[in-house]
């Protein structure tokens, strides 16, 4: 899998420019083995070769079509960042049940049958459904406010915050078919995400939530509660296999919540963090690559490629 006698590295990415372009401007001019660039698909065929050693992935959890291709590039041989077998079953709802293992506290949180499904149904097909909901039971559990999103990692989509049983039905009749989940939060002015790339190198950065963006200033976080989350951070990325991967924590007094466990395709650009945090970021994304394609490791396929 090479091309002229270089290794092969393609970016598959939505509407984002600034990391992508640096990481493969990186690759690009140091690195005279590898050619880095952007994917190009429009129809698979089952015979066809996968021209690249190594694919980063930062938009096939909103194109079923990327998600199928980088599958089947993962068969090929081709090493994925990050792991789209993993990452197609990696839900909120299924973090918040692994990082019970983890001696962390999170937020309490509930899963909720779908508004709409996408498929022809009749009654009997939701015999298995207790109907109707006890909503002011969930609100009681969950207390207020909570975050109304989206189960699925990745993204921040359809989130909206609720304070009432009239809201929360309200958003819920807009979900459509999208599974939700309602978690409850924590309220703290101390938010810290924490960046791993290469499953052990970590930025811990302090995020302003007036702003909507990391601190400018050299805001740092010290002593054991910081260790604390790097180290659990660590721990997700390695249990998921992720390459990278964002957790986010809130720190509340001296106790440390772990609100989101995983985020494969954080945003990563200019308008969200500093000049030394996107640089840092990628410098490492780009060894990370640079290290699979020099010294590979095979992927966890969910499937037995030979029977014995």
């Amino acid at each position: 899998m090479s091309r002229d006698g270089k290794k092969l590295v393609g970016f598959i990415i939505g509407r984002e420019n600034e990391m992508p372009d640096t990481v493969m401007g990186i690759l690009n001019e140091r690195h005279d083995d590898i050619q880095a660039e952007m994917v190009k698909i429009g129809g698979t065929f089952l015979d066809e070769p996968v021209p690249y050693d190594v694919i980063v992935d930062r938009m096939s959890h909103e194109i079923p079509y990327f998600r199928t291709y980088v599958k089947y590039a993962a068969l090929k041989g081709c090493y994925i960042i990050n792991d789209p077998f993993v990452w197609a079953i990696d839900t909120k709802f299924m973090a918040g049940t692994i990082t019970e293992h983890l001696n962390v506290l999170t937020p309490r949180t509930v899963v909720l049958p779908n508004k709409d499904v996408g498929t022809e149904t009749v009654p009997d097909s939701f015999r298995n459904l207790a109907y109707p909901m006890d909503w002011q039971a969930i609100i009681d559990y969950i207390g207020g406010p909570a975050i109304f999103k989206d189960v699925r990692s990745g993204g921040r989509r359809f989130s909206h915050r609720v304070n009432s049983v009239e809201e929360l039905i309200q958003r819920y009749d807009e979900s459509g078919t999208r599974t939700m989940v309602l978690q409850q939060v924590v309220e703290s002015n101390h938010q810290y995400h924490c960046i791993v790339i290469g499953r052990e190198k970590t930025l811990l950065m302090p995020y302003s939530l007036d702003t909507g963006r990391y601190f400018v200033e050299a805001t740092k976080l010290e002593g054991k509660a910081a260790q604390h989350m790097v180290d659990i951070a660590i721990q997700i990325a390695n249990i998921y296999g992720y390459e990278i991967n964002m957790t986010e924590f809130v720190l509340k007094g001296d106790d440390v919540y772990l609100i989101n466990a995983t985020n494969p395709s954080p945003i990563i650009n200019h308008e969200l963090m500093t000049e030394d945090q996107f640089n840092w970021i990628c410098q490492e994304i780009a060894g990370l690559i640079v290290r699979r394609i020099k010294e590979p490791i095979p992927m966890k396929l969910p499937v037995a490629l030979s029977v014995p």
